[in-house]
């Protein structure tokens, strides 16, 4: 078992023209914002907006005509899945895609209408894995691994041989972690092209499974990470043992860090990335001061972030910056009461965006009411003068 970076530079050439030279853009106002230099690889730019069709495409080219004709398997949360099936659609290759209950609804649509079969079974990748494998066997046909697999690895390993071909003085590079495929290649390849580079691995706190494998002992892990596409409970065999002599480090970041670099992408760089793509940053930003005044390479390794959850993820920040206040009010409920605290909301130059009128609370008089308006602020100082000017009215007053 062994992969060089010859390897990697032969699958480099190997997939060129058929996946996207993505840039790798230093980002000003980052930089300024977190006292580093910040260079963002978007692989987000991707076709498939994700970086998981290198692995998948060098590993298709590499199949003999018999297995093309036989077909390929694969498990994935989604990446994977989508770049096996796009480039299996490509070259003509029948592809058979199992997928986690649960997955986002925008990933299983692209997947299928990249032309693969997708069975949803199991409640986790490692249960669709197994069931994905089962029926490989059965049909015959062959399984592409998302991480534990040489040739998937390797051409993984072409994104890092890129940033560093793009941006030679980055002092660090930080690799999102799941079933360890990215940070193998990626560490093979920027440790042959300069030794004395930091990789450091980035895992989701319900999933530290390189962290486990490394310490050898039992870690909890499972549960609704936003990062579902690094959500993996075992580190591959393969990919772990490339990687572990070559990683510096790992650290462990919970989901409101995850939230907090994808709302700043996306308000900052005006860049989506779904959870495992914001890793990166999100570590920046949770330890700065393991990064301060150094050229840091962040891999935006995927796009692929249902709307409806993005949109949830950027309300949450704008509760957490206090530019979205909900105020709860315990007044009388007669006529009028409602315009005057809205009357006192707008001289305040506040924006209602919504209002609950409840009488039905046990806990407030039969006489009474409870009021909850949502009002949008300019931030925690302009939030906290309309709640004194609320409080002026003479009610009670709660802010949330």
């Amino acid at each position: 078992m062994t992969v060089t970076f010859p390897d990697i530079e032969a699958a480099a050439e190997r997939i060129r023209g058929h996946v996207v030279r993505t840039p790798c853009a230093f980002s000003q106002r980052l930089s300024t914002a977190t006292k580093t230099k910040l260079w963002l690889k978007a692989e987000n730019q991707q076709y498939t907006s994700a970086f998981k069709e290198r692995g998948a495409l060098n590993k298709l080219l590499q199949l003999s005509a018999d297995e093309r004709q036989r077909g390929v398997f694969a498990a994935s949360a989604g990446n994977h899945a989508q770049g096996v099936a796009w480039h299996a659609q490509r070259l003509g290759i029948p592809a058979t895609i199992v997928m986690p209950i649960g997955t986002p609804f925008v990933k299983v649509e692209k997947t299928r209408g990249y032309g693969a079969e997708v069975v949803m079974e199991g409640h986790s990748y490692d249960e669709a894995s197994v069931i994905a494998q089962n029926l490989c066997a059965e049909k015959g046909g062959v399984y592409v691994h998302p991480f534990n697999d040489e040739q998937v690895l390797t051409g993984q390993g072409t994104l890092v041989m890129e940033m560093l071909e793009d941006v030679p003085e980055l002092d660090v590079i930080l690799v999102p972690i799941g079933g360890g495929g990215l940070i193998a290649g990626a560490a093979i390849a920027a440790k042959a092209m300069k030794p004395w580079i930091k990789i450091i691995g980035v895992e989701a706190a319900m999933f530290p499974s390189f962290t486990a494998r490394r310490r050898g002992m039992p870690i909890p892990m499972g549960g609704a990470t936003i990062a579902e596409g690094i959500a993996v409970k075992e580190v591959g065999d393969i990919s772990f043992n490339l990687a572990n002599p070559l990683v510096d480090d790992v650290l462990i970041i919970d989901e409101a860090d995850f939230e907090h670099a994808i709302a700043a992408l996306a308000n900052i760089e005006k860049t989506v990335t779904e959870g495992a793509g914001a890793a990166g940053l999100a570590a920046v930003m949770r330890y700065p001061e393991r990064f301060e005044g150094l050229n840091v390479g962040l891999i935006l390794c995927g796009g692929n972030i249902d709307l409806r959850l993005l949109a949830s993820v950027l309300q949450r920040e704008l509760v957490r910056e206090k530019r979205l206040v909900t105020y709860r009010i315990l007044g009388d409920d007669r006529p009028g009461m409602l315009s005057r605290m809205a009357d006192v909301i707008s001289r305040m130059g506040g924006n209602i965006v919504d209002v609950a009128h409840n009488r039905l609370v046990l806990d407030v008089p039969a006489k009474g009411a409870e009021f909850d308006i949502m009002v949008e602020t300019q931030g925690p100082r302009h939030a906290f003068e309309i709640s004194e000017a609320l409080r002026s009215t003479g009610y009670a007053l709660r802010m949330d």
